[in-house]
């Protein structure tokens, strides 16, 4: 495992649409444990791989419950919004207020190849939503919320 440098603002490939993973081989799971490793190191609580320079849809996210890679991760299902502050590892000190769903229901696949179904809220779904605009080249400075709740 290594940790990865972590691409900044600025930087032309975060712009870019990741592809989707074909086959899940060594190369993949040798980059998931790295950005988990990347993602623990920078004190983040997620991280999608354009982050790291590699356009693929791969995603790892973090709360406090244990680590989950999402391998093409496609949304299913969103309840509710909410706005709360989100910050960036790939724009470190810069925060703003963010609109995003309370509920998130995912499918993708796990290191095994394994469809997994994920459900989370508030941070999780905060999380989620971030790190798959990433493999869309969105950033969550493109959504900053501006106006009335």
């Amino acid at each position: 495992m290594a940790i990865r440098n972590i691409r900044k603002y600025g930087d032309e490939l975060l712009r870019k649409k990741s592809r989707k993973v074909e086959k899940i081989d060594k190369r993949i799971l040798t980059l998931i444990e790295d950005m988990k490793e990347t993602m623990y190191d920078a004190n983040g609580v997620g991280l999608a791989a354009p982050q790291v320079g590699i356009l693929k849809r791969v995603v790892v996210i973090d709360v406090g419950e244990g680590p989950v890679a999402f391998i093409n991760p496609e949304i299913l299902e969103t309840k509710g919004n909410y706005i709360d502050s989100e910050g960036c590892l790939s724009i470190p000190g810069k925060e703003g207020k963010v609109k995003r769903p309370l509920y998130v229901k995912a499918k993708a696949l796990n290191e095994k190849g394994e469809e997994i179904i994920v459900e989370g809220t508030e941070l999780m779904a905060r999380a989620m939503c971030h790190e798959f605009d990433h493999l869309e080249g969105v950033l969550f400075v493109d959504k900053l919320f501006e106006g009335e709740e």
